[in-house]
């Protein structure tokens, strides 16, 4: 087992197995008995450092002609067992006058008397026992822990060996070490009668320690099987003599100066003759081949750890999962179930799992159910063919289902005392009929197991780190425009796929009078939250000084004096443009951004051009200086900023052009329609590695022509007469602009979204009428980003959770003349479009 595969799955994450590699706090210190193994004699002063720097040498005073080392003239005819990942055992001999290397400097080199001596005392006592692999744990007094210096059997028992052990740790292992005498894994939790299931860990251990006299060297330890029955006392005397002579052994060697230590990696010995466990695991391998078994349960479990280190979502988990789990176990049902607020919560679910799904989700973390059990750190296998006998133990009496704890640290908890916060989530798995479930099966699972808590562990902090993300930039951003004569806007907002990236474009429109409005867009540079920050400062200040009418040019100078006095070191691009709706003159100044567009009423596009400037933050030279324009009335105007136009092959200026151009002929009238389709053209990764903000803005028709009439109202979350104070708006506002005739519908309409936004998004409504020349348009404001899709009627509410909001939004769409979702910083906006009668 020292081939690259082993490297592989030996690095890919740290064991699970029921020996605890972490220490369980039990007080203040240690417990006397360990404290009393501390107090063992410790090795003699190391009076020299390695003899050479070539791994698995060994000091002699000369080497024959044909390159074998020799000692005492006899050649040395075989290298010692190396470990999977390359690192020799420490055991190197000193010579006076030199300072030998601490134990785990990966610079000592170890002599083969060391690693023969502990494989003869591995193999000696695996075969002796009749086991499945055997293990020697060598003491490190500094770090306060034993460390697997060696492992001795078949896969995937072997793989089950922790790394190390703390010194408080309760394992077979540790007990030995500190007791002086041998010691069992002993099975914690017996099942209750409500309950069948196997003990969690599939073999049966027996560890005796490696002492002689006052010196504890570490422990020796053997698993077996665990239909092998317990071990007799005559067993454990065997053990402990095999561990008493190897403890000589290894006094021998200290006496000649070799340090007893364990290398940074163990060295793993594969068994010479595959060990008969006598138990049948169906499925894998190739029958009667030795070896095919287990050697087949590695591939699911190194494919597991490769999909999983690629995971960025809980989907993604569960489809690693799915295939190499339940697939590879040929499981009928998967189901990940976290815990949160005492209640348990699926995440994902594969398989034909409905019902277990519908069991599980939402019930109590107190139920006496085995998922709840499994939260507290014990696995379950429950094989009864008779499944009814326990109530909800179950999903049906003709499956077998197992429930494994995922832990953070990617062990597989199986004791009472761990500490439960460490279980992440648990993996329910449902079988067809009865599973016996065998020792290298679960053996295979709590690997499995351990790589999944890890995986999910990291997502579901990625997640919380991207929904603290979104909702601080659903904050930042404005939650709604403000209403202006003769100027209608849309504006969208697309973050960054990145997760827990908080991006730095904001876009900004401020009503100064009613004849005049100042547009901004920006763009802070990084994705951190440091960006999120200077964001709101430049926010705050172009808002004073837009409010306090100052010129584009004057904004961003001051703002730009305020980052440099701040001594911000992040560096801001925006564009300012302030729009007289009288005469049409926009002024405008830029910052290092992108010169807005403009598509003329004839259909031609072009750049408001001004100069560049230097970004915000950047130590000032010369003054900021703009430039003015007019433009004509039904004029679009585009402003947007860089990650619009990122990776394209095109540039970015004629990339916007293009995008500007795409309007066609319903430009005038469908200002929101058109910002989807350009927000829409983002479609590559390459292009959404960037937060992008749109902002367009028609410059109404003044003169002769009637003003748009705008009105609005805000709804406070879970106001339960919400509903009626926008029907009571509704029908007192269109009776005072003479549409009298519009209130029953645009009163229905109004009903449905507004319910929808109060029962679906949970957060506060706004709702706005505007009236144009020949329609009518109600818009509703919520921040719940996922859009309202009408379903038709289904007798099973399984197929359609959102039932009643589909149902609710037919009734929109069969009164709307035009309807539509679009987002916004801060959620979405639903708009709904009616055509005035005409008298």
């Amino acid at each position: 087992m020292c081939s690259r595969t082993a490297d592989v799955i030996l690095s890919a994450q740290p064991v699970p197995t029921r020996f605890r590699e972490e220490p369980i706090p039990t007080g203040d210190g240690p417990s006397n008995r360990t404290r009393a193994a501390w107090q063992g004699r410790r090795p003699r002063p190391r009076r020299g450092r390695t003899a050479s720097d070539e791994p698995g040498s060994r000091p002699c005073p000369r080497s024959s002609k044909n390159g074998h080392h020799r000692e005492g003239g006899r050649p040395i005819a075989e290298p010692a067992p190396r470990c999977a990942g390359g690192s020799p055992l420490v055991g190197s001999r000193g010579t006076s006058g030199r300072e030998s290397h601490r134990a785990g400097d990966p610079r000592t080199v170890h002599g083969s008397s060391l690693a023969e001596a502990l494989h003869w005392s591995a193999r000696e006592a695996r075969r002796a026992l009749d086991a499945v692999a055997a293990a020697v744990y060598l003491v490190d007094e500094e770090r306060g822990e034993l460390r697997l210096a060696l492992a001795d059997g078949s896969a995937p028992s072997f793989f089950t060996f922790p790394g190390r052990m703390a010194a408080e740790t309760p394992s077979a292992t540790v007990r030995a070490w500190a007791s002086g005498r041998a010691a069992v894994l002993i099975d914690p939790d017996p099942p209750g009668p409500d309950q069948e299931h196997m003990l969690p860990y599939p073999y049966a251990a027996l560890s005796a320690p490696v002492t002689i006299g006052d010196r504890r060297f570490g422990a020796l330890t053997v698993l077996r099987v665990e239909t092998s029955g317990p071990f007799r006392p005559a067993e454990e005397r065997t053990l402990e003599d095999v561990g008493r002579r190897l403890a000589e052994t290894l006094a021998g060697l200290e006496e000649t100066g070799v340090t007893v230590a364990a290398g940074l990696m163990p060295v793993l010995v594969p068994a010479e003759k595959v060990v008969d466990t006598s138990v049948r695991t169906p499925g894998w391998g190739v029958h009667g081949v030795p070896g095919s078994p287990g050697t087949s349960m590695m591939f699911p479990l190194r494919r597991l750890a490769e999909l999983l280190n690629r995971a960025t979502t809980v989907d993604d988990v569960v489809a690693a999962a799915q295939y190499c789990v339940m697939s590879a176990l040929r499981a009928e049902a998967m189901v990940l179930v976290s815990e949160r607020q005492g209640r348990l919560w699926v995440l994902g679910r594969s398989g034909n799992s409905a019902n277990m799904a519908r069991r599980l989700h939402g019930t109590g973390a107190d139920h006496r159910t085995p998922a709840a059990a499994a939260f507290r750190g014990r696995p379950l296998y429950i094989t009864r063919e008779r499944a009814s006998e326990h109530g909800d133990a179950v999903a049906d009496d003709s499956r077998s289902e197992a429930y494994l704890p995922l832990t953070g640290d990617g062990q597989f908890v199986d004791l009472p005392f761990a500490d439960r916060s460490r279980v992440v989530a648990v993996c329910g798995l449902a079988f067809a009929g009865t599973r016996r479930f065998p020792p290298e099966e679960r053996a295979l699972l709590g690997m499995m197991a351990g790589l999944l808590g890890a995986a999910v562990d990291r997502v579901e902090l990625g997640a919380e780190q991207r929904e603290a993300a979104r909702l601080l930039q659903r904050f930042l951003l404005p939650s709604q425009l403000p209403d202006l004569p003769r100027l209608t806007t849309a504006v969208r907002y697309r973050p960054a796929d990145v997760a827990s990236k908080v991006g730095g474009d904001w876009f900004d429109v401020f009503k100064v009078t009613d004849d005049r409005a100042v547009l901004v867009i920006g763009d802070v540079e990084g994705h951190a939250m440091e960006s999120a920050a200077v964001m709101g400062q430049v926010r705050t200040a172009m808002a004073s000084y837009a409010i306090e009418g100052h010129h584009p040019s004057a904004m961003i100078d001051r703002t730009g004096r305020v980052l440099t006095e701040l001594g911000t070191a992040l560096t801001v691009t925006c564009c300012v443009v302030a729009l007289d709706t009288v005469d049409g003159l926009a002024q405008v100044a830029l910052a290092g951004h992108p010169a807005p567009l403009v598509r003329r009423p004839d259909g031609t596009v072009e750049a408001l051009d001004a100069p560049a400037n230097v970004p915000l933050g950047v130590p000032l030279v010369h003054p900021y200086e703009g430039r003015e324009h007019v433009l004509a009335p039904g004029s679009v105007l585009m402003m947007y900023t860089n990650g619009l136009v990122a990776s394209r092959s095109a540039s970015p200026e004629a990339c916007a052009r293009g995008m500007l151009d795409s309007g066609g002929d319903t430009a005038a009238s469908h200002l929101e329609d058109w910002a989807d389709r350009i927000v829409a053209e983002i479609s590559t990764p390459q292009q959404r590695r960037d937060d992008a903000a749109l902002l367009l803005a028609r410059y109404e028709r003044a003169g002769g022509h009637e003003e748009p009439r705008a009105a609005g109202l805000h709804i406070q979350r879970r106001d339960l007469r919400g509903v009626k104070a926008a029907r009571t708006f509704v029908h007192d506002q269109l009776g005072s602009w003479g549409l009298g005739d519009m209130v029953d519908v645009v009163e229905l309409a109004a009903s449905e979204i507004v319910t929808n936004a109060l029962v679906h998004a949970g957060s506060d409504v706004d709702l706005r009428l505007r009236v144009f020349g020949d329609h009518l348009r109600l818009e509703v404001r919520d921040s719940d980003t996922n859009p309202p899709v009408p379903s038709s009627l289904s007798p099973d509410e399984e197929e359609s959770p959102e039932a009643e909001h589909g149902r609710g939004m037919l009734i929109v769409e069969a009164v709307a003349d035009d309807w539509a979702s679009h987002p916004n910083g801060q959620g979405k906006t639903v708009s709904v479009d009616l055509v005035i009668p005409q008298d």
